[in-house]
This record gives C-alpha cells, sequence and structure tokens, in this order.
C-alpha cells in the first residue's frame, strides 16, 4: 500500500518543533536568562567596625578590653550613642581593666585631643537623652612628685586653672601626708569642658585625679 503524502500543515508543524528545539538548546549552551525583571537581594548590614574610632556595644567594649586602646569622636562637642552603637536608653558601658592593664585613651575634641592612659572609663548619661553628658575616666600616680606632674599637663594642654592648680600644688608639698579632695577650675581650650578633680591621700601609695569630659553648655 502507497501512504498517504504529509500535508502541507504537517510538515510545517514539524519544522517549527525542530526550530524550537535548536533554539532551547542553543540558549542553555549560552546561559540566557528570564528577561523578567531581577528582583534585589536583601542583605543585612554589617556589624564590623570600619572606622577609627571605638564603639561601646559588647563587641566594640570586648575589643577595647583586647587591645588596650581606646578612640572617641567627640569633634561635633558631644559624645552621640548613636555613632557608638548603643541605643538611647542606653547608660553606656563602665570599663574597668585594672586587673589587666591600662587603655590607652585618646578623645578627639573640637580643637585637638584629649589623652590618658587609663585602667576605668565610666559614661554618665539618662535614658532621655541622645548623647552622653560626661566621659569619666582615671588617672593614677605612684608618688606626690608624678601626681603634680600629671596635674600640670592637664594645665597646659586643656587649659585648666594654672593658679587653682598651682595654690593647692604648694599646699600639698606643704603638708604631703595630708589628704584632700579638691576640683580645680575646669579648662576648655580643647572645645570642651575638662574637669580634674583631685582625690589625694597622702597616707596610700597610689593617688587619683578623675577626669570629667564634658560638652561646654
Amino acid at each position: 500500500m502507497t501512504p498517504f503524502p504529509d500535508s502541507a500543515a504537517a510538515r510545517l508543524r514539524r519544522q517549527a518543533a525542530v526550530v524550537l528545539i535548536t533554539l532551547a538548546a542553543g540558549c542553555a549552551l549560552a546561559g540566557c536568562q528570564n528577561s523578567s525583571p531581577a528582583t534585589e537581594p536583601t542583605t543585612q548590614g554589617s556589624t564590623v567596625n570600619t572606622s577609627e574610632y571605638s564603639t561601646l556595644d559588647a563587641a566594640g567594649v570586648a575589643a577595647i578590653r583586647d587591645s588596650k586602646t581606646a578612640k572617641l569622636d567627640m569633634t561635633s562637642g558631644r559624645l552621640s550613642k548613636e555613632a557608638v552603637r548603643v541605643t538611647q536608653d542606653s547608660y553606656g558601658p563602665e570599663i574597668n581593666t585594672r586587673d589587666s592593664g591600662k587603655i590607652s585613651l585618646t578623645i578627639t575634641a573640637p580643637t585637638g585631643e584629649i589623652s590618658g592612659e587609663t585602667d576605668r572609663i565610666r559614661f554618665n548619661t539618662t535614658d532621655m537623652r541622645s548623647d552622653f553628658s560626661e566621659v569619666t575616666y582615671f588617672l593614677t600616680a605612684d608618688t606626690p612628685e608624678e601626681y603634680f606632674e600629671l596635674i600640670r599637663d592637664g594645665v597646659d594642654r586643656y587649659g585648666i586653672s594654672a593658679d587653682s592648680a598651682e595654690d593647692w600644688i604648694s599646699s600639698t608639698q606643704a603638708d604631703p601626708g595630708s589628704k584632700s579632695d579638691f576640683s580645680i577650675t575646669s579648662g576648655r581650650s580643647t572645645g570642651l569642658d575638662v574637669n580634674y578633680d583631685l582625690r589625694y591621700d597622702g597616707g596610700k601609695d597610689t593617688q587619683v585625679i578623675i577626669v570629667h569630659v564634658r560638652p561646654v553648655s
């Protein structure tokens, strides 16, 4: 029996199928992509600190303890909570390294820097403030002479009252075994209010200066 010849429509269908298969194979080899609009991926922001300044969240405090260095940015005249990665209702940490050595602390001020070697840093604020009202750190000296030198250094660097400082030093030199709690008149030459709060006890081996750094009101 002689088969019926293919109709023209059937031939066209077979040719079209071959073309589609060929195109699909070529597209797969070329890595074609769907032309519909792409959806942007959602990524979570990095928690790695890439700034030269320290943060006061848990990771930042751990880094300060490990490196024994801290740098705070108060070039604007204040230390904002957002800049150091703590929430507005945070009171800030207390960083105490008396059992492991001193921290090299630097505070970048509007004019110049405030710095010292300290084993204790505190932050004062309220849960209603967006910044810290005060950064406090402690300087220590093992001899009266070293203590007096620290005071004079604050006079030279921060504009603390020289007359107030020298009057206290003269009085203490005349009676080195005395005890005294004395706040020297603040200096503002850095654009911040720097106050030296003296805690002197001639009967102890270590003398303490509590340094208060505040925005100028």
